[in-house]
């Protein structure tokens, strides 16, 4: 299977530059110095720059087919969302509340042994034309369950958090891999030169297990990787800003000139390698980045309803992170997230990754659920609902959601029974995935779990986060086998050997 041409050319030693550069060609090679970059990059795009730019600047896109859409915005729950609290509701966790649970063959658990079934803390009820249930914490949701396609039949191959989250990130238990919008970005490139073409937006409070190797970019050219941005935090972007009085006219020039020759050398010496390139990319867009991204993550533009729509208040104010798990201030962090996450793929980001939960340590704050999930879900449901009912509001009244995939995912599920006294275990066995816009179909139901949402319905057909991503790369134009990238003798792809398309979903 042929891989995806790589279009950039890399430096041989007969490209070596010679020791002494004018000015504007050295900052045009190596990327030092970010006043100088921006200005190079301003006058290429005029086409007024007398130096031509490197081969590749602009990746070709690879499309294979009409895409239905150009975005994806992605929902990560970390820790381990329970389906059958959320979204999967089951009358039987009711009337056998209480009973052994027994569903016919022995059950293997993370931290504890099988105990009784444990009817959800939450009340549910209806919504929407299709009728679909929703329990109480994630109600704001109910306002968008007809554009949103729900997928019961989610499996993991692993029950650890680590493999597991890698897994639904990257597609791959283990570690190495690029992330999903790491993949987009190689195949489709920015739409916006002046903003990365993939960010992640981390929740306030840390980390997922495995931090940052959940966006890296794996084998790909370095560049793909994802661009972490925190809007809850005073410095948004770390170090796109030098400190006041930190760079003098002259000391830029001495730095720009020992950049120079320090990257010279290091290209020479490594032919082949991305990551030099992918740095001096970085500086570059660093420098494009100081002109566009403050005005962009400025949230204080946005109209108070729209501000009091994601759940947050007229001047934007930010919430230290406390120890305890509070729903106003999770509906304040995840609301400013997600209305950050609607300018960026506003402005041209391709892929923006919105994370919820943090794993460091207790008291939890996390969808890691082990010992009282009503404490837990219910102020991080009520956030995820009225974010992410806002985002798909939003989108959909701006004419966005035709052309945007929100995609909504944790890395496995939970268990029927009870752990302690109110806690639930985790259940890679079953758990739930949903999707909206781009070519979704909305309000309908792809597969479903047994009577306690314990295994999928059909056991000979669980869906995988293959699946998922192969219909999501589809919606993209793009076909999941054929976007590949050669390492270490494999044609590597998102879905590795597997993956089918979910038409039953598709508009």
């Amino acid at each position: 299977m042929p891989s995806l041409p790589n279009t950039r050319r890399r430096p041989t030693r007969s490209d070596a530059p010679p020791p002494y550069h004018a000015r504007r060609d050295f900052l045009w090679s190596f990327g030092g110095g970010l006043g100088g970059v921006a200005l190079a990059s301003l006058l290429h795009n005029d086409g007024l720059l007398a130096a031509s730019a490197p081969a590749g600047w602009r990746r070709s896109v690879v499309v294979h087919h009409p895409p239905r859409a150009a975005r994806v915005v992605q929902l990560f729950m970390s820790g381990a969302a329970s389906q059958c609290d959320l979204f999967d509701y089951k009358p039987a966790l009711e009337q056998q509340h209480g009973l052994k649970f027994d569903p016919g063959e022995a059950v293997e658990l993370f931290q504890s042994s099988p105990d009784k079934v444990m009817r959800s803390p939450f009340a549910w009820r209806r919504h929407g034309q299709c009728g679909k249930w929703l329990s109480e914490p994630v109600a704001p949701l109910g306002a968008c369950v007809d554009d949103i396609a729900f997928i019961h039949s989610m499996a993991s191959k692993s029950n650890v958090h680590g493999p597991a989250t890698f897994m639904q990130a990257t597609g791959f238990i283990l570690p190495g891999f690029p992330g999903a919008g790491a993949w987009v970005s190689y195949g489709l490139g920015s739409m916006n030169d002046d903003l990365p073409a993939f960010v992640v937006l981390p929740d306030p409070r840390g980390f997922a297990p495995n931090g940052p190797k959940n966006w890296a970019s794996g084998f790909l050219p370095a560049e793909h990787q994802g661009t972490m941005i925190q809007p809850n935090s005073s410095r948004p972007i770390a170090d796109l800003f030098p400190p006041d009085g930190y760079v003098t006219p002259g000391g830029e020039r001495d730095a720009v000139a020992v950049l120079a020759e320090l990257n010279r050398r290091h290209a020479l010496a490594r032919e082949g390698d991305s990551r030099l390139e992918a740095r001096i990319r970085s500086y570059e867009l660093a420098a494009r980045m100081q002109l566009s991204a403050p005005a962009v993550l400025d949230l204080r533009r946005e109209p108070e309803h729209i501000l009091r729509m994601y759940g947050l208040d007229r001047d934007n104010t930010i919430t230290a992170p406390t120890g305890e798990i509070n729903t106003a201030q999770e509906i304040e962090y995840f609301g400013r997230n997600c209305l950050t996450a609607r300018r960026l793929l506003e402005q041209g980001v391709r892929f923006v990754q919105v994370w919820s939960g943090a794993d460091n340590g207790f008291p939890r704050r996390n969808w890691d659920s082990h010992e009282d999930v009503q404490r837990d879900h219910g102020p991080l449901g009520r956030a995820l609902g009225v974010g992410a009912a806002a985002l798909i509001i939003d989108l959909k009244q701006r004419g966005m959601l035709d052309d945007t995939i929100v995609l909504w995912t944790t890395e496995f599920g939970r268990m029927p029974c009870n752990q302690g006294a109110a806690g639930r275990d985790h259940n890679p066995f079953v758990f739930t995935n949903w999707l909206a816009g781009g070519g979704v179909k909305g309000g309908v139901t792809y597969g479903e779990s047994d009577e306690w949402s314990y295994k999928p319905l059909d056991r000979s057909q669980p869906t995988y986060c293959y699946d998922v991503h192969a219909t999501l790369l589809h919606l993209l134009g793009i076909d999941h086998e054929r976007l590949t990238y050669r390492h270490d003798g494999i044609d590597r792809r998102l879905t590795d050997v597997h993956g089918r398309v979910l038409r039953e979903i598709l508009a």
